[in-house]
């Protein structure tokens, strides 16, 4: 019979997809003994709280987007997946020790970096990037309460739907944040802002956006807030034959923003297409943003046309994509941002010396060969591919991940757990003070019952300090049970 014990590292959609695929896969799976497989899954998380940027990377003011996390709440109360959380693999346990204790490991940590953005003056102080940003009006514990808003003109560099998370952020009024889970520290700094105008800078034009229709109009009923376009950026633009209709829908709001004008709002949007960042002005300080102007290529994609231009502003924020951050003891592709691994399997990402070659000296001889899959060790999401694509890529992507760990597990091709007994023991001889699903329930009603006793009735109030997370989840768990 079947019996696997597997660890999921990172309780994100991706982890929490994975972790629902293969206690399904493994109900329904057959090995021929006559009798049911079975899979222990536990699901580790560096934060207190489960949903990784769902809870911590999706602006506040989206609750549709935010619904996941009732599909994601039900997949973990079903009691399949059990979950740890303020565990960090590499401080806390290592990734070897995990692969001591579980038949196969799934890491899925996600990719919660800002890509770097290379061109002069961008470490300059008021200088950001879009993820930290992002951390902080979610109440990500791990960044700081406070976050300088005392720049009347800020650019958004990208156009994607981070890019306006961040703009929209920016530029809405505090007061219409109020309703939302939006933390009180954040509220607060954001009522004391000082932002007038957002520009939002993209390298290619309106026909090659990258955030979605829905994104768009969201920006467009933001109270008190006009949106400014160029007329030269539309200059000529024509839809290809067989442009599909959400770019239709894209180019209509533009083209109705275009035409009804401003109302004299207090702050002000600015959607600026065909600028290449050249380079951030300022020599104490972020003064101003310089760009190449371009234009649209032949053969598709821009061109740079020589003209360049500088925008003042006081801030700049670079919202150009994410970019995955390293666990100890897995191999990392560093200028992809993602662990090597083929259909999810990770594989050696550089040939490695021997054994041999550890204890006898160097002899030529190399291990595994890159490109050579590592038994029982797995990727998925945004940690396997990169940081693309939405929930149902993330979905599919876990579907691909677990077919091949089942598939090797049926083949006798996982490497054998060598430690048995149960992980928390280990946890608990090192003190580390993880949290479990029944002390998530307890922060998840602290924080709801917080919300209604809101001066500004709220849905909940987000705890931020971990401390206090953890302090709310240990002892209320400690009542449910």
């Amino acid at each position: 019979m079947l019996e696997l014990r597997v660890a999921i590292v990172g309780a994100g959609p991706a982890g929490i997809y994975a972790g629902n695929i293969l206690a399904n896969s493994i109900r329904d799976l057959d090995d021929g003994s006559g009798r049911a497989a079975t899979v222990a899954i536990d699901l580790f998380e560096s934060l207190p709280a489960p949903y990784g940027l769902i809870r911590y990377g999706v602006a506040p003011d989206h609750p549709r987007i935010k619904g996941i996390v009732t599909s994601l709440h039900e997949m973990l109360d079903a009691g399949t997946i059990r979950f740890i959380g303020n565990v960090e693999v590499g401080r806390d346990i290592s990734l070897d020790e995990l692969q001591e204790r579980y038949d196969a490991v799934i890491l899925s940590t996600g990719a919660i970096r800002d890509a770097a953005l290379e061109i002069p003056g961008i470490d300059l102080p008021g200088s950001y990037g879009a993820a930290d940003f992002v951390s902080w009006f979610d109440g990500h514990p791990d960044v700081p309460r406070e976050w300088p808003l005392d720049a009347a003109e800020v650019a958004v560099i990208g156009n994607g739907n981070v890019a306006l998370d961040v703009a929209r952020i920016l530029a809405k009024h505090a007061v219409d944040l109020r309703s939302t889970e939006v933390p009180d520290n954040v509220l607060a700094g954001l009522e004391a802002s000082a932002v007038t105008d957002v520009h939002v800078f993209g390298r290619r034009g309106p026909l090659d956006v990258k955030f979605t229709p829905i994104e768009l109009r969201e920006l467009g009923e933001v109270p008190d807030v006009d949106i400014v376009l160029t007329d030269e950026d539309f200059a000529d633009l024509e839809l290809a034959a067989g442009s599909s209709n959400q770019l239709k829908v894209i180019l209509r709001t533009f083209e109705a923003w275009r035409t009804r004008g401003t109302t004299g709002a207090s702050r002000r949007l600015h959607l600026h297409f065909f600028h290449s960042p050249v380079a951030v002005l300022g020599e104490d300080r972020v003064e101003a943003l310089r760009f190449e102007r371009t234009a649209p290529a032949p053969e598709g994609g821009v061109v740079g046309t020589g003209e360049v231009r500088d925008f003042p502003v006081q801030a700049v924020y670079r919202a150009v994509g994410y970019h995955g951050t390293p666990v100890v003891g897995a191999p990392f592709d560093e200028r992809r941002g993602v662990i090597p691994n083929a259909e999810g399997r990770v594989t050696v990402s550089t040939a490695t010396p021997s054994a041999a070659d550890a204890t006898d000296g160097a002899s030529g001889r190399v291990g595994p060969a890159a490109g050579t899959p590592i038994a029982s060790l797995y990727a998925t999401g945004w940690i396997k591919r990169g940081p693309v694509g939405l929930i149902g890529h993330t979905k599919s992507d876990a579907m691909e991940t677990i077919a091949h760990l089942v598939a090797d597990a049926t083949a006798g091709a996982l490497q054998a757990r060598t430690v048995d007994g149960d992980v928390l023991e280990t946890l608990d001889a090192r003190d580390v003070a993880y949290t479990t699903w029944d002390g998530w329930r307890a922060l998840d009603a602290h924080e709801r019952a917080l919300g209604a006793g809101h001066v500004h009735t709220r849905e909940r109030v987000k705890v931020v300090p971990r401390e206090e997370q953890v302090d709310v989840s240990r002892s209320g768990a400690l009542t449910l049970s």
